[in-house]
């Protein structure tokens, strides 16, 4: 009998089904992985849910493996950690029974090609490995903005990525790191990882550097604000269809601040010569294997659930991390 595969899909904006599809036949340099867990990346899967990628970014923001097209029906997310069940016949002996990362959508069956999977270091359990993607952006955007031993830093967002930026940067010598945000209940996750933390932007900062990871435009102003003078600000958030009105006509000329984009999909051009995806998405899930990292993951659901976890996650994500999906096991 064929085998069948269940999928989570975005039919309309606003509401996801769970749908059975046909598995296929598996190519002969595809490897069948069975979905052990995936992460909801809550930011962009948030907008992607809601409808709100403008359309004249519906190419860029495609994912690995989507099917459909925004605003919908559409097949998304990009976080799943799985084991391989079949494999091609050079591979099997060492990668059958791996647990394996793969940029793929929430489904609990797949077939991909050997190359698109990346078999998790030791040390790395498969329920942290679902941060391999929130990891890899953290990354790059260290990577974009080059701070060094002694550098003031200021996080502004206290989410995964802004987290995962904070604690990249706490581990650079001599560094002093703020995270900064609203919300209150981030300061207990900050103060595990090491973090000094604050809810408001520290006045007199003078940062060398400042993340501004917290999707909010008034974010965006506070990270503006604490910069000094020559400084970057890397912008991590993405904001869809809404628009963001800065304060140009303060200090920021004046201090010849430098705002850029950060955006995962592109390497820093500097390291593009000798760096891929696949060698930046092992050091990502190298980086993983402190458990400290644990605290990130802010709850579980089962698969079934995701239609009405993605629904709330997009009404009212607030105090969420990164929300793990678990596949039932056979």
């Amino acid at each position: 009998m064929p085998r069948t595969v269940r999928q989570f899909w975005i039919r309309t904006p606003g509401h996801g089904e769970i749908v059975t599809a046909p598995l296929g036949v598996r190519e002969p340099d595809h490897v069948l992985v069975r979905a052990l867990y995936s992460g909801i990346s809550r930011g962009t899967e948030s907008l992607v849910f809601r409808g709100d990628v403008p359309p004249s970014q519906y190419e860029a923001m495609r994912a690995p493996f989507q099917e459909g097209d925004f605003p919908g029906p559409v097949k998304y997310g990009y976080s799943s950690v799985g084991e391989i069940l079949e494999a091609p016949s050079q591979l099997e002996r060492s990668h059958l029974g791996r647990s394996v990362f793969c940029l793929h959508p929430h489904q609990d069956l797949y077939l991909v090609p050997a190359r698109a999977v990346r078999v998790l270091p030791d040390g790395v359990p498969p329920e942290r490995a679902v941060l391999g993607a929130n990891m890899e952006t953290a990354l790059n955007a260290v990577w974009d903005a080059r701070p060094s031993a002694g550098d003031r830093i200021v996080v502004i967002g206290g989410g995964v990525v802004g987290l995962l930026v904070a604690w990249l940067c706490r581990q650079i010598p001599a560094a002093s790191v703020t995270l900064v945000d609203i919300d209150p209940s981030r300061e207990d996750v900050a103060r595990a990882l090491g973090l000094e933390f604050t809810s408001s932007a520290p006045a007199g900062a003078e940062a060398d550097f400042v993340f501004h990871a917290s999707g909010s435009p008034q974010g965006l102003e506070a990270a503006l604000l604490v910069a000094g003078v020559e400084a970057t600000v890397v912008e991590l958030s993405w904001y869809g269809t809404q628009s963001v009105p800065l304060q140009l006509g303060e200090a920021f000329h004046s201090r010849r601040l430098t705002l850029r984009s950060s955006q995962v999909g592109r390497i820093p051009v500097d390291r593009a010569p000798r760096w891929d995806h696949s060698r930046r998405l092992g050091v990502a899930l190298d980086l993983l294997c402190d458990e400290q990292l644990d605290i990130l993951i802010s709850g579980e659901t089962d698969f079934d659930t995701l239609p009405e976890v993605m629904r709330r996650l997009a009404e009212d994500g607030r105090g969420a991390l990164c929300h793990r999906v678990r596949y039932a096991q056979p």
